[in-house]
């Protein structure tokens, strides 16, 4: 679809038909090598608080496009039947400044969150991790999982959510016919304890984990803590 002077106009199901986890991939590494070797700005973030959530704002500019998210986080909207994570992402020209494409951002931000975590995991988790926690299990803790099987060959996956049936339910889903053991945490500690590389994909403001909690060599992604708020 074509917006405003050209602008091309996608929707989620657009996105999501054109863009996979490999390619996100691919994407992420290059990105971060670009900004660790100095050809990338850093990055502008904002976050604005709203009754029930909030939202924030990621802007970067890079290989001649500046691109803009806006997302709004809010909790409540599982109850309400809604996404907890709504927003689009504006691609512009950076030598103009003429607006490309505006883009849902749902997709997007789930695979490029769990690409961020697969691109640390290749180089600062161990080679031979096998078993993994995922604490929070709404779509981004599915997608950090099937992100983490391209680089390990997975036994067991340990899902924690304070509300259950939510770690069950993903564990069902991921777990049927993958070849590894997927099963909800009943102590998270123990699972923790238990795991090569924990992932925490939850917008909790209070710490769930603790010293003790990890063992030495163990890799952690914090992908939930993306403000300072959160915990």
């Amino acid at each position: 679809m074509a917006g405003p002077a050209g602008t091309l106009v996608l929707s989620r199901a657009d996105v999501e038909a054109v863009l996979g986890l490999d390619e996100c991939f691919a994407a992420v590494e290059d990105a971060f090598r670009q900004h660790g070797s100095g050809f990338a700005r850093p990055p502008g973030v904002l976050g604005v608080p709203a009754h029930g959530g909030g939202f924030h704002v990621k802007a970067g500019i890079l290989n001649g496009y500046f691109a803009v998210k806006v997302n709004g986080n809010f909790s409540g909207n599982g109850e309400r039947g809604l996404p907890r994570i709504r927003g689009v992402v504006v691609l512009s020209d950076a030598e103009n400044g003429a607006p490309l494409a505006l883009m849902d951002s749902g997709s997007l931000t789930t695979l490029r969150t769990a690409a961020a975590t697969a691109v640390a995991a290749k180089y600062l988790a161990r080679q031979d991790s096998r078993v993994v926690s995922i604490i929070g299990c709404g779509a981004q803790g599915e997608a950090q999982v099937r992100a983490l099987l391209r680089l390990f060959s997975l036994q067991v996956v340990f899902f924690f959510d304070e509300e259950e049936e939510r770690a069950n339910s993903l564990a069902r889903r991921v777990g049927f016919g993958a070849g590894f053991s997927a099963e909800r945490a009943t102590n998270l500690r123990d699972a923790t304890l238990a795991s090569d590389i924990v992932v925490t994909c939850t917008p909790s403001k209070k710490p769930l984990l603790f010293p003790g909690f990890l063992k030495p060599g163990a890799f952690l992604a914090a992908v939930g803590a993306d403000s300072e708020d959160k915990q």
